[in-house]
């Protein structure tokens, strides 16, 4: 049984679709403008939300109408059995610092009732779920520069399993004075989305397969972890990948670095990178994508393919 991606959602500076995100990414930079959920969400509803989750919002909107998921404002599918995993290093981290700072100058009674709820570390998949009533699975990764990859490792286990028939994956990152002060830079301020089902679960309802989820491997550096890829997988076509990865990548293809063009990606990275590879195939990329999340100063590192589409009356090679 074969899994897929059948839907992107994007949030960036400069790109709403993933093949605005593809084509950013092939000119070296994004023509700017800040993301506005108001615009994209309509504004009821956002008040007292954080920056995070409001992006967070974004993506998933918008990868639920581009998979079909959502039309009319109205789930196509059972919400029992649609998961969301979001990824997010940083996320609500200023909500969760403020509230921090008031209850250490203030005592607990100085603590708006607005900001409690936003402390939660899984808001923003929490918030994602009960907005379109998607009840299955429900999780929050905050797991370092592999964060991203992680989640869509996740996902892709929770459709093996039979815990879910489709999963909402989110990365997600604010940039904000004290995300900046933990990283020691700007981050992205957007978001990305992919949604992963069965092959035969989207064939059943009629989705367009977008990209097959290959073999992923995790590791502590990156030559080893892209060795145990290579042992299953064929040679990439490109890489998405961090600049400090390049000297492991097999030289002569192209290396797509997200955070050369969006800046620090942070758990958003694989989210984005899955995005942007989707949207390269989207355009008629050839041949097998390698995500690569982490480097070896990391404390791990997670690698993915993805496959161009197969097409029909083709079986597709195992995995």
């Amino acid at each position: 049984m074969r899994m897929a991606v059948t839907g992107v959602g994007v949030a960036l500076p400069g790109a709403d679709s993933a093949t605005a995100l593809a084509a950013a990414l092939a000119t070296g930079r994004h023509p700017g403008g800040a993301v506005e959920p108001a615009a994209v969400l309509g504004k009821k509803g956002l008040r007292y939300k954080d920056r995070a989750t409001q992006l967070g919002l974004c993506a998933a909107q918008r990868v639920l109408t581009d998979s079909g998921l959502l039309a009319d404002g109205a789930l196509t599918v059972d919400g029992t059995r649609t998961a969301v995993l979001v990824s997010s290093n940083l996320g609500n981290v200023d909500t969760v610092c403020r509230v921090v700072r008031t209850i250490a100058d203030e005592g607990t009674y100085g603590v708006s009732p607005m900001d409690t709820p936003n402390a939660s570390s899984n808001i923003i998949a929490s918030e994602i779920a009960i907005r379109w009533g998607l009840k299955g699975p429900n999780l929050m990764l905050c797991n370092g520069p592999a964060s991203g990859l992680d989640a869509i490792r996740w996902g892709a286990a929770l459709l093996r399993s039979g815990r879910a028939d489709h999963v909402v994956v989110v990365g997600v990152e604010p940039d904000n004075e004290i995300a900046r002060g933990l990283v020691g830079g700007p981050l992205v301020d957007g978001a990305a989305a992919v949604v992963l089902e069965h092959t035969e679960a989207a064939e059943a309802r009629g989705a367009t397969v977008r990209a097959l989820i290959g073999a992923h491997t995790r590791g502590l550096d990156v030559a080893g972890t892209i060795g145990e890829l290579a042992e299953v997988e064929s040679e990439p076509a490109a890489w998405y990948a961090p600049a400090a990865a390049t000297p492991s990548l097999a030289a002569g293809l192209p290396v797509h670095d997200l955070a050369a063009v969006w800046g620090e990606l942070s758990g958003a990275l694989g989210v984005v990178q899955c995005a942007a590879a989707v949207g390269a195939l989207d355009e008629g990329a050839d041949g097998p994508m390698w995500l690569v999340a982490g480097t070896d100063s990391d404390d791990g590192v997670a690698t993915l393919v993805l496959r161009p589409p197969v097409p029909a009356g083709v079986q597709p090679a195992a995995v």
